[in-house]
């Protein structure tokens, strides 16, 4: 244990992004500098404010660079050709962007684009024959999901899920305490997620584009967080929805929704999801021998916290970059990332919330 932690706080004194290797159960191994590995290419639908922070955060990459861009407005293309050095040919929009599949110097695209668009850009990137990185939700259902997967192992490609918190380095200090024992038994986990969100009129109100509300956005974190800070897959939820303001907050998009889930081994989880509260984004895990908690647990960072034996002290981290050099490997060597990203595991998400939508219309439990 000693050993791990002087590590820790080692790495801790550097600010840097670091490229990542496989993971292979320990966190000391986890962390490397890439020498003469191959580069994914990769081209970005969707030049919004998510978009531009991961091309941002792409400058910094050892194994995956952005050579593409997809967009259904003329002046981003132009400005991101102008920032990023990206050429003519590998410019695209919403109508023409199946022709990549002509174009050899793209490897994958990640999508970026509203959740109620996911599923058939997804499709149509992996008809064309490219990789496919997913933001999250992976779709709006699990049905739009498990196509998607299906089609993707037809055509052959990879499909991954924008997680990049399983990649964050004090996440995988508390999940490395779990597997390790170090916590015990766990018994109870608490995720609180929300912010209070602003323009009316944004897509992420609009119930076609953002298939619901917060749980979509912003609640999809501790649905999964849970998943792995515990360790398993729920068999159960329970679900209550809060709504003060439905003119804002339409028939579909829901506001605030209190859940629980079960899973097999006895372990409950607590959890909300919001648009109508700040100062929440808080993971609490308890086991019969320690706890680990974090605030913030998953916003961009710092990532912050504590476990009964001292302060989380893995490296602060950009979390798009490390996401993007380990999902190169994933995709380019088959590296095993330290906890899924595929589309599977986008799927029993999507099962998950699917579940939590049905608890709250029939204010009962509701199976996995």
């Amino acid at each position: 244990m000693g050993s791990r932690r002087d590590f820790l706080k080692k790495l801790a004194v550097s600010t840097v992004s670091l490229p990542i290797l496989g993971y292979s159960g320990n966190i000391e191994n986890y962390f490397s500098t890439y020498e003469n590995a191959p580069l994914l290419r990769v081209a970005i639908m969707g030049l919004g404010n998510y978009g531009t922070r991961v091309a941002n955060a792409m400058e910094s990459c050892k194994r995956a660079k952005l050579v593409g861009v997809i967009s259904g407005t003329p002046s981003k293309i132009v400005a991101w050709q102008s920032k990023y050095g990206i050429p003519d040919k590998n410019c695209y929009n919403y109508e023409n962007f199946d022709n990549i599949k002509n174009n050899p110097d793209i490897d994958a695209v990640y999508v970026i684009t509203p959740n109620g668009l996911h599923h058939n850009h997804v499709i149509r990137v992996a008809k064309a024959g490219k990789h496919v990185i997913c933001e999250k939700p992976m779709a709006i259902n699990a049905r739009e999901g498990e196509e998607m997967v299906k089609v993707c192992k037809d055509e052959g490609v990879k499909l991954l899920v924008g997680y990049r918190m399983h990649f964050e380095p004090r996440t995988l200090e508390v999940v490395d305490m779990r597997r390790n024992g170090e916590l015990g038994k766990i018994m109870f986990f608490q995720g609180l997620s929300g912010f209070r969100i602003g323009n009316p009129n944004q897509w992420r109100l609009d119930k076609e584009l953002a298939g619901g509300g917060a749980m979509m956005d912003i609640g999809i974190y501790s649905i999964n967080g849970a998943r792995y800070m515990v360790g398993e897959e729920p068999i159960w939820v329970t679900a209550q929805e809060t709504k003060t303001d439905p003119v804002k907050f339409k028939e579909g998009v829901d506001e605030t929704i209190q859940f629980q889930m079960g899973f097999p081994n006895g372990a409950v989880a607590s959890c909300l999801s919001t648009y109508s509260m700040n100062n929440l984004d808080r993971f609490y895990l308890n086991g019969d021998k320690g706890f680990a908690e974090m605030q913030p647990s998953t916003g961009y960072g710092p990532i912050q916290g504590r476990t009964n034996k001292g302060p989380l002290t893995a490296p602060i981290v950009t979390h798009q970059t490390v996401q993007m050099d380990a999902m190169a490997g994933i995709i380019l060597n088959g590296e095993k990332p330290p906890i899924p990203v595929d589309g599977e595991e986008g799927l029993k998400d999507l099962k998950i919330i699917d579940a939590i939508y049905k608890a709250v219309k029939t204010d009962g439990s509701v199976k996995v």
